[in-house]
């Protein structure tokens, strides 16, 4: 009762709006330097209860939604960022088992076997078998998992901003000072991208390199979205035609020009991460996003419901 409860009022208070939920990973088994990740059973309550209360659509129809402004009631997208390898191997089963279209943004720098910046630097502090890292000259022990967290965190933090190949050439002096291995593989190969698509997830493009696209010049901005494109289409056969931008807060990590590179590039729809809704007011190209990060069903519905009905921010 309570769930229909929480639909009928979707439908009554947020009608014409469209939800979009992000995500990056659904993983296998518990991962203590990544515990907000859904594991496959949340993952799976999730989408079970977007089948039964929601309307889950794909981006091309909730694009023709927008644009007519006949969005079906509770209509909601899934998106993940980046292109991990279990969004093919644990997330696809569940999303086609409750009849779901997703759509996969990816970063394609990351296809041929190297990690993202990101999971590099989580990785260094993760590792059991290191008990202590050098860090600018410093000694650090590593402790219990809290405080590991803790100093990726920061270290996440202080990179995420800098040039892409400084950014780099740091984490690439970090393993070599430390004497460390890399993380097997995370990300999707291009077969696996083409066998996802095949499968009927769409795939969109995140860039090459994954990087704070507002900091880069006008230059290397059309690069890295123009060259993620022809990459994907080139991988997968097919038209690319949805962008997602990179960590994707409007004003901080993009601005007005990024969102014209992307218009010029052909793409009928771009991502941020600013949190709402989007109605036929909303522009394709700033669709925002939303993820209530509940474990239990009952919360998760019931935010992503109060997300339908107030939203977050304005139109743009």
């Amino acid at each position: 009762m309570i769930g229909l409860g929480l639909s009928l009022a979707g439908k009554l208070l947020g009608k014409g709006k469209l939800s979009i939920l992000i995500y990056h990973q659904v993983l296998e088994k518990p991962d203590p330097m990544r515990p907000d990740l859904p594991m496959a059973e949340k993952f799976d309550q999730q989408m079970a209860v977007l089948a039964r209360y929601f309307t889950p659509i794909s981006l091309d129809q909730a694009l023709h939604g927008l644009k007519s402004n006949a969005l079906p009631d509770n209509a909601v997208c899934v998106t993940f960022d980046d292109g991990y390898s279990n969004n093919l191997t644990v997330a696809e089963p569940i999303l086609r088992k409750h009849k779901i279209p997703a759509t996969v943004y990816v970063a394609t720098a990351f296809s041929e076997g190297v990690n993202m910046w990101n999971d590099r630097v989580i990785y260094l502090f993760s590792d059991p078998k290191c008990n202590c890292l050098t860090l600018d000259g410093e000694e650090v022990a590593l402790e219990d998992f809290a405080q590991r967290r803790h100093l990726a965190e920061f270290w996440l933090q202080k990179l995420k901003y800098q040039p892409v190949q400084e950014r780099l050439a740091k984490i690439e002096s970090l393993y070599r000072h430390n004497s460390l291995d890399e993380e097997p593989p995370l990300m999707m190969t291009p077969e696996q991208i083409r066998m996802l698509s095949d499968k009927g997830i769409a795939i969109g493009a995140h860039t090459v390199n994954h990087p704070i696209l507002k900091v880069l010049s006008p230059e290397e901005q059309k690069w890295e979205i123009e060259n993620s494109k022809a990459q994907l289409q080139d991988w997968t056969g097919s038209e690319i035609h949805h962008f997602a931008y990179p960590n994707g807060m409007l004003g901080k990590d993009l601005d007005e020009d990024t969102v014209e590179y992307v218009k010029q590039a052909g793409f009928h729809s771009a991502v941020v991460t600013n949190w709402g809704t989007s109605d036929h007011q909303t522009s394709p190209w700033l669709l925002k996003r939303f993820t209530p990060w509940d474990r239990n069903p009952s919360r998760f519905m019931a935010r992503l419901v109060i997300n339908q009905i107030r939203g977050y921010g304005c139109h743009q």
